[in-house]
């Protein structure tokens, strides 16, 4: 049984494409289907082969009501077949963590309910494929898109199921089944040697427009330069493995990080999951059957696993042993040779040989072997957006949960990996502790690991004011960090350099752009939240976050230093959690000092312009911006510096009080000026304010 390659979307007349589409469709549906025949009764559909997730029912009647929900979400259908099931199988199929089980009752159909509600849902695809109107080529906006979504997801789970099968007890399987046949060669375990990779720049540069379909994460511009390393010529073996394992590795606790000492104490585990322990040694279990362990058949392990065999290896090498980055596993695949944009013919992918794997000295390109298929590959990279990443609208939370640090990619697919999975640019990640038909091969590099890790921020608070620091602009109105950071340096001498304060700098826009033109910038704001975001995007030059649609609906948001034109000024800036009203001595000497949206949000705003006073030198710069929104929650009434009428009931301005405070030791430049600001809050909630800039020249 070989699967169809995945569908070019852009060549042929719009007849060829719905009859590629439709034959496409009917071969995932059909190969999937055909996989639960290898479950030898009806009650194999309802045993949790994995307690993480739900028995294999779930995911019977999943695919196929997922066709149904997006159907209906693109409005390419009015009417549902089964509400009750589009409800029950919708959700839920997201891996937990190891030790966050879900023992919820479901009253899950019979499976005879759901075959017949698969037929359903069949008939009504082949008719939707049939009578739908849409050109050519097939892309985001295409009504045909989500048809294709719906099939290469229904691919996934083709994998992903066989998982849960292979994990079941062998009773529950069909050990016979011809349609799933598994490879019969065994051999010694080959010696691994280590091969030397060279230099080189790796570009991901997936354009909407591709011929081929993607997930959103796949697209996007990644540019990367890697520095030499050694690789593995062949992934582990089972018989490399077992060295390790024979040698208490799974005992002893200095070979696993924390995280996977955790998954491995809670487990109890002490062997691969896919190997059987019996008197006799052990027996490997395939999809189908248990067997002798082929020594020379790859290993499959989640990533703890591999991670701690590599800890192993380096201490018997006296080297720094580990898992490859992403960047550095597409470095080796480019120089294999291996340039084609999907793969079949030659690689034990796609069901193109076997239903199992397969021995790791068959597939060979150039030095190295398997570097695609038979198993998939473990790197060290948590999954993370390229620039330019979006999501589609249909699905929106396909790879934005995984944006966590908490999902490692792996590479180059196993021998089911069909459709995008079977793609040079497919990119998939899985909890760490998860397992599919994944193994692993080790690098050796001089360099230490450079992998990026960032979280997404979630704190409420602290995303809107990174989107509207770093964010899209609404309703025409200008960046507000950026624009005050402009309106500062317009009453600058043209001379750059000097030093200034950015007093309030909540999430540190305004600091950078202050930085194109200082030597020094400090930015200091009262709140460690704010501070830490500041400082994340200046070290990594990134920072990620949500944004609330509505309820709890988000949306994720990626932005960057670079993308600003900042990063070249990064380092100039000095960012510190502080209280405006007790600074800290060593904050003076300042050419020129922001205090943006401030002043009414501190418990005593003549302390601060007293304290500010001295801090700024001879000649400088004082720039106070502030709508005045005075409340009691920040600053006592008899804080306030305007705002109300005075002790002979006339009205004080916060502007008179201001000039008033400050008249001793500045005079003023030029007449208060407006600018306004938008700050998201939700899709549909916004505030608009403006806020007053008061310029002052310190005698």
């Amino acid at each position: 049984m070989q699967a169809m390659s995945t569908l070019n979307l852009s060549q042929g007349s719009v007849e060829q494409k719905r009859q590629e589409i439709k034959a496409y469709f009917t071969d995932s549906f059909d190969t999937y289907e055909s996989l639960f025949t290898c479950l030898a009764s009806d009650d194999a559909y309802f045993q949790r082969a994995e307690k993480l997730r739900h028995p294999l029912i779930f995911y019977f009647g999943h695919t196929a009501t997922f066709f149904i929900n997006k159907l209906i979400l693109a409005k390419i259908i009015s009417e549902r077949i089964n509400p009750r099931f589009e409800s029950l199988f919708a959700i839920g199929v997201d891996e937990m963590s190891w030790d966050d089980l879900n023992d919820e009752n479901y009253a899950w159909p019979s499976v005879d309910e759901v075959r017949q509600y698969r037929r359903q849902v069949r008939d009504l695809v082949l008719s939707v494929i049939e009578t739908l109107d849409f050109s050519m080529p097939i892309n985001w906006e295409s009504p045909m898109w989500p048809l294709v979504m719906c099939i290469e997801h229904e691919r996934i789970h083709l994998e992903t199921s066989s998982v849960l099968i292979r994990q079941l007890p062998i009773s529950q399987v069909k050990t016979d089944n011809e349609n799933w046949p598994r490879c019969n060669v065994f051999s010694g375990a080959p010696i691994n040697t280590l091969i030397d990779v060279p230099s080189g720049d790796v570009i991901c540069n997936k354009q909407w427009n591709d011929d081929l379909y993607g997930w959103d994460n796949e697209y996007g511009h990644h540019q990367a330069s890697v520095a030499e390393f050694k690789a593995s010529q062949f992934v582990v073996s089972n018989g490399e493995f077992l060295t390790f394992v024979e040698a208490g590795g799974y005992e002893n606790s200095d070979y696993w990080e924390e995280e996977g000492n955790k998954w491995r104490e809670y487990t109890k585990a002490s062997h691969p999951t896919f190997w059987v322990k019996t008197d006799n040694g052990y027996l490997y279990r395939s999809m189908l059957e248990a067997f002798p362990l082929p020594l020379s058949w790859p290993v499959d392990v989640n990533y703890h696993e591999a991670k701690a065999f590599c800890n192993y290896k380096s201490e018997q090498s006296g080297t720094l042993i580990r898992l490859p980055t992403e960047d550095e596993w597409l470095r080796l695949r480019e120089f294999a040779g291996i340039t084609e944009n999907t793969y079949s013919d030659g690689y034990n992918i796609a069901l193109n040989k076997y239903a199992s794997s397969e021995p790791v000295d068959v597939n060979q390109n150039g030095d190295f072997y398997d570097v695609v298929g038979n198993v998939w590959q473990w790197t060290e990279t948590p999954i993370y957006p390229f620039d330019g990443f979006k999501v589609h609208p249909l699905y929106d939370d396909f790879t934005t949960p995984t944006f966590d640090n908490k999902h490692n990619l792996i590479k180059g697919g196993s021998w089911i990996s069909t459709g995008n999975e079977a793609m040079a640019q497919s990119r998939y990640a899985f909890r760490r502790h998860f397992f599919q038909h994944a193994g692993f091969r080790y690098v050796e590099a001089a360099l230490p690991i450079q992998v990026n890790d960032l979280d997404y921020e979630s704190d409420t608070q602290v995303s809107q004011y990174s989107e509207f620091h770093y964010g899209d602009t609404y309703f025409n109105v200008e960046n507000f960090a950026k624009a005050s950071a402009h309106f500062c340096l317009s009453y600058m001498p043209e001379n750059k350099g000097g030093k200034a304060l950015d007093l309030g700098c909540a999430v540190g826009r305004s600091s950078f752009e202050l930085a194109t033109y200082f030597d020094h910038v400090d930015g200091i704001d009262f709140s460690a939240r704010f501070i830490k975001t500041a400082v994340a995007m200046q070290e990594r030059g990134e920072i990620r976050y949500n944004l609330i649609e509505e309820g709890e609906l988000t949306s994720f948001k990626a932005r960057k230093l670079s993308n600003l034109g900042l990063a070249e000024c990064a380092d100039k800036v000095h960012f510190a959690q502080g209280d405006a009203c007790n600074l800290k001595p060593q904050f003076t000497g300042y050419d020129l000092i922001f205090m943006g949206n401030l002043l009414d949000r501190v418990y005593s705003p003549k302390k601060v312009l007293n304290d500010v006073t001295a801090r700024l030198n001879a000649g400088g710069i004082l720039v106070i911006a502030s709508p005045f929104t005075w409340l009691e929650e920040y600053t006592e009434r008899s804080e306030w510096l305007g705002g109300y009428k005075d002790e002979n009931g006339e009205t004080l301005t916060s502007t008179e009080a201001l000039e008033a405070t400050l008249k001793e030791s500045f005079e003023r430049v030029g007449a208060p000026t407006e600018i306004p600001f938008v700050i998201r809050e939700t899709k549909r909630k916004y505030q608009h304010t403006l806020s007053e800039f008061n310029v002052f020249k310190k005698r």
